[in-house]
């Protein structure tokens, strides 16, 4: 009698123990899930290393983008989606290329001139640009007067040859940083932060929590 007794007591404790080790077990589940949704609602994130993927940046991405710029001028721009500098870069090289090409047409024109007046001809654009000169009046514009516009014109031309390559190279070099620097990281990871953080403790099994500072280079 006694012996059924001791069993039936030792029967009764063990289910009692494991009931209450499950309702332990169920009460930490909550409240760690309670914690989950407490943080995620205050604007806390969990990170997990394990399940956050990072952002694979391509080490080529900068070379094509320059490439494709050299190719044809605002074509890496639009790799880097920055359509927004097209106008730009249009804007900045097509001028310098019809400033340069104005003054080189200007240039060839007093230039055409001055040749001819040498020769000995009087029939240039430049000898009576209003066509309401005598015979015996002198030129409206002389062999010194066409020389200086000559050389000025072809001061302006070079010039602007120089701009237009300079925009030309600009334009590869903005394309090439533009790329570098998109794929530099300014995340969250970066520098230090404090994160939550929450256990078991292993002797008792109640819940522990606190702040942990998270230093990442």
């Amino acid at each position: 009698m006694h012996k059924l007794f001791r069993i039936l007591f030792l029967s009764l404790f063990c289910f009692s123990t494991a009931f209450s080790q499950e309702e332990e077990t169920k009460k930490t589940d909550k409240e760690t899930d309670s914690l989950k949704t407490t943080l995620r609602n205050n604007g806390v994130i969990m990170q997990d290393s394990l399940l956050k993927k990072k952002k694979v940046h391509n080490p080529l991405a900068p070379s094509k983008a320059a490439f494709y710029s050299a190719v044809m001028p605002g074509l890496g721009q639009i790799y880097n989606k920055r359509y927004w500098k097209l106008p730009i870069v249009y804007g900045v090289i097509g001028g310098s290329i019809y400033a340069y090409t104005w003054n080189n047409d200007q240039y060839q024109r007093f230039r055409t001139a001055f040749k001819r007046r040498q020769a000995g001809f009087t029939d240039d654009e430049f000898f009576d640009i209003n066509g309401d000169n005598a015979p015996t009046d002198p030129p409206d514009l002389d062999q010194l007067d066409l020389e200086n516009q000559q050389e000025r014109f072809q001061r302006d031309r070079d010039l602007w040859l120089v701009i237009s390559i300079a925009m030309y190279a600009l334009n590869i070099v903005d394309a090439n940083v533009d790329a570098h620097l998109k794929q530099f990281s300014i995340d969250d990871d970066l520098g230090f932060d404090f994160e939550p953080y929450f256990n078991l403790n292993p002797v008792t099994n109640d819940p522990n929590y606190g702040m942990a500072l998270t230093i990442k280079f």
